[in-house]
């Protein structure tokens, strides 16, 4: 298993980067460039990556490929593909989008989220862009979510088999996923399904916390590492014994000193893969 963050950290040259990270503690990076920059620039921070030993995790999308303007739809399929294209010549794990949301909000909960409409076309979406990539050195993934397809591992199961492609993989974001009492009070077992049946075809994972708000009805709140009551170094070490290169990343922090600080919790918390 490899740490690392999301948060790229204030630094001013592809070298103090990949510094930054490795005096952190990281063993895995999320790829800090996008393709629509230069070349120089992209094969500069994979340079630096490989001459500090970093993983490169992922390459971020963070785009609704779904979305109902035509226009603005193709110009993010385009850049699905670019992204997927540039994580294959860096050798990522991956590159990682949501599915996409039939709303105005890029990743909001919809009822039209659930339909069998909304099922076609995130298959027909996911084949669109690997087939258009053609990688043969990474995968697309998409980032589970608890209000839009796949909310569980049963489901991203369904889905690898609707899509029928090899480069279609597995992106593991458990927390995302928590989204019942039954995950959230019964989470080892929980942890145990997702590493059952996803299994090797996990590429990287993201890691935080949740927590159980008091008020009803059901509230689940995301929070950093340590601030909730999920068993992460359990998740982490079934991570590991599915691969023990598994990138496990650390997201949604808001700056970068909170980001070191829970990035030492997370050290001490798992002991092991640092």
């Amino acid at each position: 298993m490899r740490l690392g963050i999301s948060s790229p950290l204030e630094h001013s040259t592809p070298q103090e980067w990949a510094r930054r990270q490795v005096e952190l503690g990281c063993r895995a990076v999320v790829f800090p460039v996008q393709s629509n920059e230069s070349e120089e620039k992209i094969a500069a921070y994979k340079e630096a990556a490989d001459e500090y030993g970093l993983l490169i995790a992922e390459v971020g999308i963070w785009r609704n490929a779904l979305s109902a303007d035509p226009d603005e739809r193709s110009r993010i399929r385009d850049y699905c593909v670019a992204q997927l294209k540039m994580a294959d010549r860096i050798g990522a794990r991956c590159a990682v989008n949501v599915a996409g949301a039939f709303g105005p909000v890029w990743d909001g909960g919809y009822r039209e989220n659930f339909t069998e409409h909304a099922r076609k076309e995130t298959v027909e979406m996911v084949r669109d862009i690997i087939d258009r990539a053609e990688v043969k050195n990474t995968y697309f993934t998409l980032e589970p979510m608890p209000w839009m397809i796949p909310t569980g591992p049963q489901d991203y199961l369904h889905l690898i088999e609707e899509v029928d492609r090899d480069r279609f993989a597995v992106h593991m974001d458990i927390i995302n996923m928590v989204n019942s009492a039954d995950r959230y009070f019964n989470p080892e077992a929980f942890v145990d399904q997702c590493a059952g049946l996803l299994g090797k075809r996990i590429r990287s994972c993201h890691i935080k916390d949740v927590h159980l708000d008091g008020r009803y009805t059901l509230r689940l709140e995301e929070c950093a590492p340590g601030c909730g009551e999920f068993p992460l170094k359990y998740y982490v070490k079934k991570m590991h014994e599915i691969d023990p290169d598994m990138p496990v990343i650390l997201e949604h922090l808001s700056s970068d000193d909170e980001y070191i600080r829970y990035f030492e919790y997370l050290k001490m918390e798992v002991k092991f893969g640092i």
